[in-house]
């Protein structure tokens, strides 16, 4: 065997072993029998925590908002809610403005309108500062929650220890493509595998921007962290819920994950949208990282094989790829060790998968091997690349914060009540999200 083909299958094995301890020490910790459940009866109004509803939107579909403001409106939460929808300087405002409406004379919703775009933190942070209620449930425009979200959130937030919990995502657009399809698995696995595992030791280490609530006596002391975040001296304006998250934990929060608590988002249903967002999400990711090396001494062992798993597992298959491509070309021998390990290793995930799920869709999940060695190992090797690159890259970029206006008066708009409420496939995304737990 020439030295080429001993590389490429001490790299691909190397990737084989750490994956199997990782993704089976992974599983064994998020084990739904190992995941605290949440009592359903939190007594009366006066008992439960006051709740603001955050919703920051830029240029968003009025269909999608309207679906977005309609389930918040719908919840079953018997505790004090009001709700903050941030018009973060919109082009497409007057075409929004029935939505508002449709809203006006609902006393729990107020509206901020932003004069210019400012970016998605500071959007919250406006809303953050002009609320008072006990908990802070982060939503994006494009998200619908059930009808339990707020109440089952709110209720694993009694605990004084956890800084911030986040619910379980689903694509409501699920049926649209076959990369939508893609998606709405990836997110059960992140949720139910990574998330999972990792509230079982109160360190979820991203509350999901979608759904995520958070502890506002937290929220006090680390507002100014949150909102002047700089990497290598220039301001970064994305990955707000993995950064939020983090300092949650540096200041020694517990962050935690219910899996009962279902929305569902939209996902890209194209390929170049789908890769600019994992670009966004690669460097945000590396960014974090860093910042969270220094807690793993005080979090459990397990925490520090889940980062090892997460940066290094890639790596290697990075290098398996590239080893396995050079023999190739080199010497015109197929690496079949390093086919046969990866083949073996995606069914074996995926059959898991199904069976935790209940739901064979999961062995179509092989697709995503291929995607993730020939596009998305490109993109996260661009984005540790370009790091100090903080472009949105799916919205035009913010401008230099301005004032925003006064928060609109309940009554002062017209009741013009909209027509536009979740759709059947939002709610059979939701519907079919609980079926399978």
């Amino acid at each position: 065997m020439n030295l080429l083909a001993t590389t490429s299958t001490v790299v691909v094995s190397s990737y084989a072993l750490l994956s199997a301890v990782y993704k089976s020490v992974q599983a064994f910790h998020a084990s739904p029998t190992r995941v605290s459940s949440v009592s359903s009866d939190g007594g009366g109004p006066e008992s439960m925590p006051s709740v603001d509803v955050i919703v920051p939107c830029f240029n968003e579909d009025p269909r999608t908002l309207s679906a977005c403001l309609e389930s918040i409106a719908s919840q079953d939460y018997v505790g004090q809610l009001r709700v903050y929808v941030v018009d973060d300087g919109s082009g497409n405002r007057e075409d929004v403005a029935p939505v508002h409406h449709a809203y006006a004379y609902d006393s729990r919703f107020n509206f901020i309108l932003l004069r210019k775009n400012v970016g998605k933190r500071k959007a919250q942070i406006a809303a953050i500062r002009r609320s008072s209620g006990d908990l802070v449930l982060n939503v994006d425009s494009d998200t619908i929650l059930a009808t339990d979200v707020v109440r089952k959130l709110a209720l694993r937030m009694q605990d004084n220890e956890i800084g911030a919990a986040m619910g379980q995502l689903t694509a409501s657009n699920r049926s649209a493509t076959w990369l939508t399809r893609l998606i709405d698995m990836e997110y059960w696995l992140a949720c139910n595998e990574e998330r999972a595992a990792q509230a079982r030791f109160g360190a979820v280490m991203c509350c999901c921007g979608p759904c995520a609530m958070y502890r506002r006596s937290a929220l006090d002391l680390l507002l100014d962290q949150y909102e002047a975040q700089f990497f290598r001296g220039k301001p970064s304006d994305f990955g707000e819920d993995r950064h939020l998250t983090i300092l949650m934990l540096k200041a020694g929060f517990r962050t935690e994950y219910v899996p009962d608590a279902y929305a569902a988002t939209v996902v890209p249903d194209r390929v170049g949208p789908y890769l600019r967002q994992q670009l966004r999400w690669a460097r945000s990711t590396f960014r974090d990282t860093l910042l969270a090396l220094r807690l793993l001494p005080r979090l459990d062992r397990y925490l520090t094989l889940d980062v090892i798993g997460q940066n290094v597992g890639p790596l290697l298959l990075a290098l398996s790829v590239v080893t396995g491509i050079a023999q190739l070309a080199l010497t015109a021998t197929v690496p079949w060790w390093t086919v046969l390990i990866v083949a073996s290793m995606t069914m074996v995930r995926c059959g898991v998968a199904a069976l935790r799920a209940r739901q064979l869709r999961f062995f179509a999940f092989a697709l995503h091997t291929p995607i993730n060695i020939f596009l998305l190992l490109t993109v996260k090797a661009y984005a540790l690349c370009t790091l100090s690159n903080s472009d949105w890259l799916s919205r035009k970029s913010a401008k230099a914060e301005s004032q925003p206006d006064p928060i609109r008066p309940s009554g002062s708009a017209v009741p013009i009540r909209s027509s536009c409420r979740p759709t059947s496939s939002d709610t059979t995304a939701l519907a079919a999200a609980s079926d399978a737990d």
